[in-house]
């Protein structure tokens, strides 16, 4: 029996719980909920600690004292990103009356109202149910807010509608108080009947993903996803709605009972898989449903959206639902209100949110008027390929975990990079996690930003670790980080690198994504991180040389060949000769043969650079550098 399995993990793991998990003990959720009259009565004083930092948190409300005294964050549910315009209209209202006319849209395709007053929550909560939306479970150990394709059932590339089935699986838990704060965790659920990835659907707990077997529709179960680690396949194929809510049913059952609740960090249901195994994972979920699933299909989710390079994509009905590009996610309650106007206007009525923070407005037939409203002034329908899927996090300003400002920090330099490498088509996805936690999802981006503290000269200033070669095509990929600990200040000059390799080099039509897999992913991590450092210190020299970044002779992403190939690379371009006369694979054939100075033929080159050359070039392999972060100190910004 698989469930045994289970239980001796379950047990290894549970010997001590952690302190939420005694929180927990203190009283149900619904009995703080039920309060929140007499709290608005009696004031932000009179709410007890406990629900404060985590039963209010169930349904949504997020005391945000550190950030703005004595006020709240709400999270509303807003199911698959869809929105019609009279709940649009009434966030927005909400918004502008009680909140300081601020809106976020998160990367799960949802809302989030600031700078609440405890007093006004009975108003907030009474409006959001007038028309069908609720804030239940989007914080802490409950089932958050599912995704879907902002363009389920009415995309051309939507083999399965979704929407229905999101909803039917909803309904299990959304407001059942046994399912209310009884994970050991949070569950992030993802499903796609399409053959576009618009919702990063192997970035979740349960991704349930389109795919065929034997002729037949389905979908495929993948399971553990989470920050830094993309789900797994569970060898599970699931023919019909039934057979999905039986799966479901059965793991979220599994993980509510053997899921671990001792270390927090280590307790979403990946570390339960990665305990027991995944193939025991799949037999428990078949045995406990009862039914006996297929094997896994062939997964058809494999495409990247193009909708934000085209700012329109044509519906089934021939409509067009348009983009709104959204710069980090950072809206307003009457803007809201604007684009549920519009939607009325000129669409269907009907709104959608994406994963990267943008919106569709929806059975739009005539474009051009649309597009002539001033709304378009202040939000773009196409914005430059910085802007287009920019992706950012809270950040400090709205959140305690933020270690960097973030949201402003990627509007920056998107503007930065748009004034700098103009480019009038392409695609660069840069996604910004303002910490460790990753809410940002910075590891699947073409570019990625994690905030860090670093240190400059003995003194600790904002940072970013960047990463790079993320996907969310295929089954998804985790990017690779290039540079950690870059000051924050410092980083635009870095990424200016690669995208002026990615000008020069690109093929036309190609995005960041395929040029990586053409030409970056030929080189090691490091070299990469050391070259965009390398040419931001050449042009903050004002030296002008002819290099690019695959102009090198491969060498099976050994670094100190690397090192020496770009060594040489470099001097040539300087001297216009090479630094020695013959070479035996990547070193010096002679090793008597001494290296001509480059001072000695350019007295007026930079002294860093000189010295850099002799430390990759040294006629003498043990003076020379073998890793590339020992040549770092010689390209210094600071």
């Amino acid at each position: 029996m698989q469930l045994e399995v289970l239980e001796k993990a379950y047990e290894a793991r549970n010997k001590k719980v952690n302190k939420i998990e005694k929180v927990k003990d203190l009283k149900k959720p619904m009995q703080a909920f039920e309060k929140i009259t007499q709290y608005a009565k009696e004031g932000y004083d009179a709410i007890p600690d406990e629900d404060k930092k985590y039963f209010l948190k169930c349904f949504g409300i997020y005391d945000k004292d550190a950030q703005t005294p004595q006020q709240f964050m709400m999270r509303v549910r807003v199911s698959g990103g869809h929105l019609g315009a009279v709940q649009a209209k009434k966030i927005g209202e909400i918004a502008k009356e009680f909140g300081q006319d601020y809106i976020d849209i998160t990367t799960r395709a949802q809302i989030e109202l600031r700078f609440l007053n405890i007093e006004d929550m009975p108003a907030i909560l009474a409006g959001l149910d007038a028309v069908g939306l609720t804030s239940y479970q989007t914080g802490v150990d409950n089932f958050r807010n599912i995704v879907t394709d902002p363009l389920d059932k009415d995309g051309f590339d939507n083999v399965l509608p979704s929407y229905n089935l999101l909803k039917k699986i909803e309904k299990t838990f959304l407001k059942n108080p046994d399912w209310i704060s009884t994970l050991p965790r949070k569950f992030n659920t993802g499903i796609s009947g399409s053959l576009v990835n618009r919702c990063n659907v192997f970035g979740h707990d349960c991704s349930l993903v389109l795919a065929q077997k034997d002729g037949v529709y389905g979908y495929n179960m993948f399971l553990g996803g989470k920050v830094g680690m993309i789900a797994k396949s569970a060898d599970i194929f699931l023919t019909n709605e039934e057979e999905v809510l039986k799966a479901y049913g059965s793991l979220i059952e599994i993980f509510r009972k053997y899921g671990f609740r001792d270390n927090r960090n280590k307790n979403r249901l990946h570390f339960l898989i990665d305990a027991v195994g995944m193939p025991e994972i799949s037999t428990a979920i078949r045995e406990v449903a009862g039914v006996d699933f297929a094997t896994a299909g062939d997964t058809m989710t494999q495409m990247n959206p193009v909708d934000s390079e085209h700012g329109k994509v044509q519906l089934r009905d021939g409509s067009f639902g348009v983009h709104v590009i959204v710069p980090s996610g950072i809206f307003a309650g009457s803007d809201l209100i604007k684009v549920a106007e519009l939607s009325q206007i000129h669409g269907s009525g009907e709104i959608r949110f994406s994963v990267e923070q943008n919106i569709y407005i929806l059975g739009v037939k005539d474009t051009t008027a649309l597009l002539q409203d001033a709304f378009f002034t202040r939000y773009k329908n196409i914005n430059t390929p910085y802007f287009n899927n920019l992706v950012a996090c809270a950040g400090t300003k709205h959140c305690a975990f933020g270690v960097i400002e973030n949201k402003a920090d990627a509007i920056e330099m998107a503007e930065y990079l748009s004034t700098k490498v103009p480019l009038k088509s392409g695609r660069v996805r840069m996604y910004w996690s303002a910490c460790v936690k990753g809410c940002g999802t910075h590891e699947i981006g073409d570019i990625g930003f994690e905030g860090c503290k670093t240190k400059v000269n003995g003194q600790t200033e904002d940072g970013v670790h960047i990463t790079i070669g993320g996907k969310i095509v295929s089954e998804g990929k985790n990017g690779y980080t290039v540079i950690k600990a870059s000051p924050l200040r410092f980083s635009r000059f870095f990424v200016e690198t690669l995208i002026l390799e990615y000008k020069k080099l690109r093929l036309k039509n190609e995005s960041f994504e395929k040029f990586h897999d053409r030409v970056l992913s030929q080189y090691s991590h490091a070299y990469i991180g050391f070259y965009m450092q390398l040419q931001a210190y050449l042009r903050a020299k004002h030296i002008d040389i002819n290099l690019d970044i695959k102009k090198m002779t491969k060498t099976g992403k050994n670094e100190e060949f690397e090192i020496f190939e770009l060594g040489r690379k470099i001097y040539f371009s300087f001297s216009k000769q090479e630094a020695y006369s013959a070479y035996d694979r990547f070193t010096n054939e002679n090793p008597r043969e001494k290296l001509t100075n480059i001072k000695k033929i350019l007295p007026e080159l930079d002294e860093n650079i000189a010295n850099l050359l002799t430390k990759m070039l040294d006629n003498n392999e043990s003076n020379r550098a073998v890793v590339f972060s020992e040549l770092s100190s010689y390209i210094n910004l600071a």
